[in-house]
This record gives C-alpha cells, sequence and structure tokens, in this order.
C-alpha cells in the first residue's frame, strides 16, 4: 500500500502572497536570464510569438521581448501579472498579459513558435496534462523549454522537510532527475534537443543565513555576493566543465530540458 500524498497543495493564495510578498525585484533571486538564454541558443527570437507559462515576474519574457520576440505571458495570478505589466511599462516594452489556467490554455493548437516554463511543472501532482497542453499549443518545429528542481541536491532536501512540516512557502512541489524530465517530455509528444543545468550562486548556506537574518534581525546581507574577480572566474570555469558532462547535471540545483515539437 502506497503512503498517502502530502496533504497541501500549491494554490492562488499561496502565489498572490508571495509574489506581493516580492514585488521589490532588486531584493528577489532571479533565474539570471536563464530561460531567455536556453531559448536564444536555438535561434533568433525576431518576429516569433513566445509564451511563458507560469509567468512569476516574466523577467526572461522581457529579455526575448527586447530581442524581437511578440511576448506573452499566462499566470493565475494577478500578482503575478501586475508584477509583470509593471517591469514592461517601465522597459517600455510590450508584453501581453493572459489571465488562465495553464491546463487550459486559451490558444489553438500550434498557436505559438516557443513555449517555455520555469518552477511550474513541480507543483503538478502529474505533470503529464501540463506537458500534453504545451505540446498543443506548440507550432510544429517550434521549441519548448521545461525547467524544474533537480533531484539530487540540499535544496531538495531542505524543501522537502518543510513540506513535511506544512513550512513550504508553495504549500507543496515535487523534483526530477535529468532522464525522467526527458521522458516525460518525449511522452508528452515533444523531441528532446538537449538537457542542461545550473547550480544555485550563490549557494543554499548563504541564502539561508541570509533569510534568516532578514526575518530575525532586519538585516539584509547582498543578494549577489562577489568576491574578487580570480575567484569568481575560477568557480565560473569550474561549474561551466561540471554542468558539460552529463554526471555534473545531477548535481545541479535545477535542470531544464529543451525540445521541439516535431
Amino acid at each position: 500500500m502506497s503512503a498517502p500524498a502530502p496533504s497541501r497543495l500549491s494554490t492562488l493564495d499561496h502565489w498572490e502572497s508571495y509574489w506581493k510578498g516580492h514585488a521589490d525585484l532588486d531584493r528577489t533571486y532571479s533565474t539570471g536570464g536563464r530561460l531567455a538564454r536556453e531559448v536564444l541558443a536555438d535561434g533568433a527570437v525576431q518576429g516569433l510569438r513566445v509564451l511563458e507559462v507560469g509567468a512569476g515576474s516574466g523577467r526572461d519574457t522581457l529579455g526575448l521581448a527586447r530581442a524581437g520576440a511578440i511576448g506573452l505571458v499566462l499566470d493565475y495570478s494577478p500578482a503575478s501579472l501586475e508584477l509583470v505589466a509593471r517591469q514592461a511599462h517601465e522597459q517600455g516594452v510590450t508584453v501581453h498579459l493572459v489571465r488562465a489556467d495553464a491546463l487550459a490554455m486559451p490558444f489553438r493548437d500550434g498557436a505559438l513558435d516557443v513555449v517555455f516554463h520555469q518552477g511550474l511543472l513541480e507543483h503538478f501532482r502529474d505533470p503529464m496534462p501540463l506537458l500534453r497542453e504545451t505540446s498543443r499549443v506548440t507550432a510544429s518545429g517550434g521549441r519548448v523549454v521545461v525547467d524544474v528542481p533537480q533531484t539530487l541536491h540540499l535544496y531538495t532536501v531542505m524543501k522537502n522537510a518543510l513540506i513535511l512540516c506544512n513550512a513550504w512557502f508553495a504549500g507543496w512541489e515535487t523534483q526530477f532527475t535529468p532522464g525522467r524530465l526527458e521522458r516525460l517530455c518525449e511522452r508528452s509528444g515533444l523531441r528532446v534537443r538537449r538537457t542542461y543545468g545550473e547550480f544555485m550562486v550563490p549557494g543554499l548556506a548563504y541564502r539561508v543565513v541570509r533569510e534568516l537574518l532578514k526575518r530575525g534581525a532586519g538585516f539584509v546581507l547582498p543578494l549577489d555576493p562577489r568576491g574578487p574577480a580570480w575567484w569568481n572566474g575560477g568557480w565560473e570555469g569550474l561549474r561551466a566543465r561540471l554542468l558539460a558532462t552529463r554526471a555534473g547535471i545531477h548535481l545541479a540545483h535545477v535542470i531544464g530540458t529543451v525540445a521541439i515539437k516535431p
């Protein structure tokens, strides 16, 4: 008999609270432009219809819009969409906002050239409906990027402990190995092109200490502390060499699969 699933869910209230509390993006960790980078690695986006599902802050979509894409963001959180709209206005960039359910997107089959999501798939107990819907709205020959937490990381251990204590900010989520993510994408009708990984920088220990000091003492450490150039360069080189290998991807904090819709 299998163990019961955790009782908590990731809900709209969780995300409304999160984005209202993280509206100051200068004090909020970002993807570092990772999703935009992976999309652009496979070619220019000038004139392409690009959709970010589960928009969050929308910073990657804004970057792609600046590169010439027709940017769309879809989320069910008004706070998230308001945050994207504010940034687009400040940057003078046009981004189309869609409030909808990611499992029933209001687009015809094959309507979009590029579809991506980050920090979304892990909140669904059954990932296949979201992946199939992502595949459905992507045009033949279009690109898909799915970015998720990686299983073999201390962050995952901490997260699962907090979920068991009903203390995780998003209620519930899971994680994926590179192989599992690739298999799920293939099952949804996509053809995997490559899988990448990225390490958590700054590391988990620093982020935990920073959060504890902020909450307990009101003291805020720098979001992204920087050492001497030789130190930063050495670590960046080591991380790049590791992530160029399949084994190294299994050590990453987050992974993503880049796929094509046949």
